[in-house]
């Protein structure tokens, strides 16, 4: 398998075991930071496989997550409201990387299901057009 299906089957592996998580009803603390971390490594996967995609299949190249998220706009895998979302994802996840806050987690956490919906729509359409 090439290097760049592979990225986006890890993306959706991540994403996947990130969704079951946020299924939970009522999480207690514990689960609560569980699903924040599925988020870090969902988020990893996800701007690695839009960077091997974009280079791959788009002929452009990005280097860091916001790069790769306003280049992803660029190509049309993102609208502008989901770019302005996601860009606000790469401050969630650098906030749950570098500092813990019980507030903050609770915020981010509250808004892991938009994360998860944008980075679903953006892995399924890099996938259908690396299909096409």
């Amino acid at each position: 398998m090439d290097l760049m299906n592979t990225r986006l089957d890890s993306g959706f592996s991540a994403l996947d075991k990130l969704e079951e998580a946020l299924r939970l009803k009522n999480p207690s603390s514990l689960e609560r930071d569980g699903a924040i971390q599925r988020f870090e490594f969902t988020f990893e996967s996800f701007w690695k496989a839009a960077r091997v995609w974009l280079e791959s299949s788009e002929g452009f190249s990005c280097n860091s997550p916001r790069g790769c998220i306003r280049t992803l706009a660029q190509v049309g895998i993102l609208d502008p409201a989901e770019t302005v979302s996601a860009l606000a994802m790469v401050d969630d996840r650098n906030l749950t990387v570098h500092t813990y806050h019980e507030e903050t987690a609770r915020a981010i956490f509250e808004r892991l299901p938009g994360h998860a919906g944008i980075i679903r729509k953006a892995l399924e359409l890099m996938r259908k057009r690396n299909s096409a």
